[in-house]
Formats: structure tokens, C-alpha cells, sequence
């Protein structure tokens, strides 16, 4: 089934991880072990690759930059300026650019471009299934705000492309406090939100502290999504959203995509420790903060899969039943043995997004 994910971090593994994404993960995997490499946590546990996109007919994807900017005090990785943290995320810029020449990828900006890249993948996908040699599709997000010098480069970032920004990260940030941080938005935050008010952009509202949640969804008009996000009933920490804040959210007409990061799947993750075996973390556990999300919303509207599988974690931290990418094909099984029925279940793995970018980009 035609599948969207809409939160990868492709253009951060190529260039910090140095993984050549046209290769298959299991061919990433060989060469980092080969190598002996141990400098990032999940080396030699890749899951994510232009191919295995490809054979689980994951035709679009909402695509990163990142550039996170750390102050002095900051013990979380990040560069050490906004201005260095602006040439990272130019230089992911430049290998999606690059992709894109070799026709790895399509840049997705705007509805007319939407509807002829998924009406493309469909008619090979019903024709037989070959999409080995079709681009995939990206919409180009910046998580956490950071590498945006000022509120004014985000016009610029809008004109290379940029349709949705989460002003927030990890830590404290220069416009919003994201994960184990927490702060009202600040005046740079207000102005950038307006900023994207002004520019049609899509709020990510994913790792966004309490407090700046609140604030961002008060000020800001626009369409709201959370690309990558689970449920804080399920897993109590202040990364996942609170009831409230999903009734908000759907009240808005967000979709929430299920994250695969385990520590967010489970309760009790020790990372470093804790293993997805162990702790019988599999798919079907993304479907419980799926199912929790519909019970709240009293549908299957607001929901999809934002998977994060390459963002600094693999098979490591990866629900054990998945492989690679690729195993999201299992997904739609898994729905149906919960009793969703057909059509919700085509909403989950794209309908919901496709939805909601035709009207954000309408």
C-alpha cells in the first residue's frame, strides 16, 4: 500500500552519519561493522535506505534539516553558533539537491506537485508494484529552529522550499524550550511564529515543552501537525502529548504520526540497557498510541506514521519485528487484526496526510 512517513532524517545521515542512502541498510549495516565504527549509537543498525523505502512503496516522506545551536552551557550536541548551524542545514540542502539531480528524490512543495507524485507511485504500485525506479517524494521540514540566524531567513528558507518547521528540539532553543526543557515562548518564538502565520508554513508542533505548546497554538493560525509524537497516557514523559494536548490538536484538525523510537513506545526504557526484545516492544505497540489517539478523537482522522527510524537510533531501539523501513508494509495487517476496516486503514498510511497537505495547500 502507498505509505507516507512524514519524519526522517535522510539529509542528517548522509551528511553527519556519512551513509550513502542509495544503498540498501543491509549493505550500510556491513560497511559501518566492517569499519569497526562506533562513533555514533547505532552503527551498524541502519534501517532506513533509498531501497527499503522503495520496497515498502514509502513514496513520500516529510524530510529534515537539522542544526541545533548549543550554548556554552548546553551539554546536548549542536554547533556552536546559529550561523554554523544555518551552513549544516544548507549543506543537507545541497545533498537533497543533489538527490534530486540524480533522480533519487522530488522535492514536494505544493499541491499540484503532491497530487502528480502520489498519482505516479499509485498507478505503478496498481500496475504491478515496480517503483524501483521512481523518486521519492519529500516535503522539506527544519526540526528545531535553531539554525534560522533570524526570524527574517525564514522567507528564505520558504523560498528553497521549506513547508513546515517545529521551532523546537531537544533542550533549551533559541525561539522555543523543546524535550526536558521548559519556557513560554519567547519574543524571537512569537515573531517567528507570526513569520510562519504570514507564509502559509505548517507548525510541527513535535517537541514543543508544555508551555510553548500552549503558547504556539494561541498565536498561530495555520495548519498544525505533529509529525513524529506518542502518547503520554501510555508513556509518561513530557516528550509524549497529554490527552488535553491531542483533544487540542484535533480539535485543529492535526494529524499525529506514530513514532518507532522504543523508548517512547514503552514505559521504563533504560537506554543503553534496555533492548526491544526484552521489553516486547514491537509494531503493535505503535498501534496502541495509534488506537489511543482515535479514542480520544472518536475517529480515524488524526492519525499516520511518523516513524523517526533514522534519527540517531536503529534495530537497537526499533521495535524488534521490524528489519527495516521496509516492515511499515506490515502495518496495515496489524490495523485490520484490530478491527479497523479498510478505509481508516488506507487514512493511516496515507490518506490522512495526503488530507491535510491538500487543504494546508490549498
Amino acid at each position: 500500500m502507498f505509505t507516507v512517513d512524514a519524519h526522517l532524517d535522510l539529509s542528517m545521515n548522509a551528511m553527519e552519519w556519512n551513509r550513502d542512502l542509495r544503498l540498501p541498510a543491509v549493505e550500510l549495516n556491513a560497511r559501518e561493522r566492517a569499519r569497526g565504527l562506533t562513533d555514533k549509537p547505532d552503527r551498524g543498525n541502519a534501517v532506513v535506505s533509498f531501497p527499503d523505502l522503495r520496497r515498502g512503496d514509502i513514496g513520500l516522506v516529510v524530510a529534515t534539516q537539522i542544526g541545533r545551536y548549543v550554548a556554552a552551557d548546553n551539554p546536548l550536541p549542536g554547533w556552536n553558533s546559529p550561523e554554523q548551524a544555518w551552513s549544516q542545514t544548507q549543506a543537507q540542502l545541497q545533498w537533497y539537491r543533489t538527490m534530486e539531480e540524480a533522480g533519487e528524490m522530488v522535492q514536494i512543495a505544493d499541491r499540484d506537485g503532491l497530487d502528480a507524485h502520489v498519482s505516479r507511485w499509485l498507478a505503478a504500485i496498481a500496475a504491478g508494484g515496480d517503483t524501483s525506479r521512481l523518486p521519492i517524494g519529500y516535503i522539506l521540514s527544519l526540526e528545531g529552529a535553531d539554525s534560522l540566524i533570524t526570524p527574517a531567513h525564514l522567507e528564505r528558507a520558504h523560498g528553497y522550499g521549506l513547508r513546515a518547521v517545529g521551532p523546537a528540539h531537544y533542550g533549551p532553543g533559541r525561539y522555543a524550550h523543546g524535550t526536558d526543557a521548559s519556557a513560554s515562548l519567547n519574543a524571537a518564538g512569537r515573531e517567528l511564529i507570526g513569520e510562519m502565520d504570514r507564509l502559509g508554513m505548517i507548525l510541527d508542533a513535535t517537541h514543543l515543552c508544555d508551555a510553548a505548546f500552549w503558547d504556539a497554538l494561541e498565536i498561530f493560525s495555520g495548519p498544525v501537525w505533529a509529525s513524529h509524537n506518542n502518547c503520554r497516557a501510555l508513556v509518561d514523559h513530557n516528550r509524549q502529548f497529554s490527552d488535553e494536548m491531542i483533544r487540542a490538536l484535533v480539535d485543529r484538525g492535526a494529524v499525529i504520526g506514530g513514532a518507532l523510537d522504543a523508548w517512547m513506545m514503552v514505559p521504563g526504557w533504560v537506554r543503553g540497557k534496555s533492548t526491544p526484545q526484552a521489553m516486547n516492544c514491537d509494531l503493535d505497540v505503535m498501534i496502541d498510541h495509534l488506537d489511543h489517539v482515535c479514542q480520544i478523537a472518536g475517529n480515524a482522522e488524526h492519525i499516520g506514521i511518523g516513524s523517526d527510524l533514522d534519527g540517531a537510533f536503529g534495530r537497537e531501539q526499533a521495535p524488534h519485528d521490524l528489519e527495516t523501513i521496509a516492515d511499515l508494509g506490515r502495518v496495515p495487517a496489524l490495523l485490520a487484526r484490530r478491527g479497523y476496516p479498510a478505509a481508516d486503514i488506507e487514512k493511516v498510511m496515507h490518506g490522512n496526510w495526503l488530507r491535510f497537505l491538500r487543504a494546508a495547500w490549498a
